[in-house]
């Protein structure tokens, strides 16, 4: 399909925003490169997005169904814009942030390393749709990046709604929760993606917000909690199958406007142990919730109000593989795998090696809200 775009731009720099590396480092997952644009769905419309030093340039295809009238695309500029700014919380200026951090690390960091603040600009935290970021997370157990990636890909293929191509890739919307409940078939064909038991979870949680059964837990309750405090969010997340505290956690920071959370992982862990003045076991096989609590707020106390955005700068400088290929596709030819993701035990070894790991914890049961690492 030929699609004559039209491109607008906005002025942001790359020390405010840096699309290449916001949109890799383990936040969000169903952004591909495109011959190095950026492209995603919403619910009526593919986005474009590219970038040079001064700019980001946007454009957007139409839901093959809507009408290409000018009225249309008129709607649909305003509307991208607004999504952008909003997505990339841009009202928040990023640039003043690093001053205040590059001014506390030389405070509290005893590595002689050059601060990751000076090193890794333009990173920022994302303000995504709470439903998606719900069931990307809910995949993140065990999991990299890249693996979460085709994941999210295959659950728009399988039950989203098509949209349109773009350059010969089909984009899909992501699956409502109705769209996730419709059938208990929805699980088994999960697990023939490769979903394991992350299905189940899906499954389950998306029952829960279209049942009677549970009349607390809806889609307009979720959006609330942009509203309410940490804990009273943090505490909702937890009813939901597969979701433990970290998991909880990035929702929290990355769809739920909770700037100051700090989700704890083990490069986190490692981080606060080798850069920073937190005292602990190096060497530390499991982490309890006190631990995992300690190293939040001890975050919190060294960058204050936006600790969780800094804590993502940390995280992304301490990634060994940061251009890791993620949904990135040159020259256009594209060769996507939907229809299976690589079959896994219940039971993992993680190699730190073979991708980006997101969240190296043991598997989250639903049962056992603990927090557990394994630290291999």
């Amino acid at each position: 399909m030929t699609v004559d775009l039209i491109w607008k731009k906005f002025p942001v720099k790359q020390v405010e925003v840096k699309l290449s590396k916001v949109l890799r480092c383990g936040q969000t997952f169903r952004w591909k490169n495109v011959n190095d644009i950026w492209s995603y769905t919403t619910e009526n419309k593919i986005i474009l997005l590219k970038q040079d030093e001064e700019y980001i340039h946007y454009s957007w295809i139409a839901a093959e169904h809507m009408q290409t009238q000018s009225k249309i695309n008129c709607h649909f500029d305003k509307e991208t814009l607004d999504f952008i700014k909003d997505y990339f919380n841009l009202p928040i200026k990023l640039e003043t942030l690093y001053e205040e951090w590059i001014e506390k690390d030389g405070l509290f960091k005893i590595s002689q390393q050059k601060s990751a603040f000076s090193k890794f600009t333009g990173i920022r935290i994302l303000r995504q749709e709470p439903w998606e970021t719900l069931i990307s997370f809910i995949c993140s157990s065990n999991n990299n990046v890249k693996r979460i990636s085709k994941m999210c890909d295959n659950i728009c293929t399988e039950f989203g709604k098509y949209i349109n191509e773009y350059n010969g890739i089909k984009y899909y919307s992501f699956p409502t929760a109705v769209d996730l409940s419709s059938s208990p078939k929805v699980e088994s064909r999960l697990r023939d993606l490769g979903f394991g038991y992350r299905a189940k979870y899906i499954y389950q949680t998306a029952l829960k917000f279209t049942s009677d059964e549970f009349p607390d837990i809806t889609l307009k309750n979720l959006y609330q909690l942009r509203q309410e405090n940490y804990e009273t969010a943090h505490d909702f997340l937890l009813q939901l199958t597969g979701v433990g505290p970290k998991v909880a956690d990035c929702i929290c920071l990355m769809a739920l406007d909770k700037h100051d959370i700090v989700p704890v992982d083990t490069h986190v862990y490692q981080i606060a142990i080798r850069d920073y003045k937190f005292k602990g076991k190096k060497d530390l096989k499991t982490m309890n919730k006190k631990t995992y609590h300690d190293i939040r707020l001890f975050f919190k106390e060294i960058f204050g109000d936006f600790a969780g955005w800094a804590q993502s700068v940390l995280f992304t400088s301490d990634l060994s593989d940061l251009n890791n290929g993620v949904n990135k596709i040159q020259n256009t030819e594209i060769n996507i795998d939907h229809t299976s993701v690589k079959q896994e035990q219940d039971s993992i070894v993680i190699e730190r090696k073979r991708g980006i790991l997101l969240d190296p914890s043991s598997q989250e049961q639903d049962s056992d809200k603990k927090v557990k690492y394994e630290m291999k």
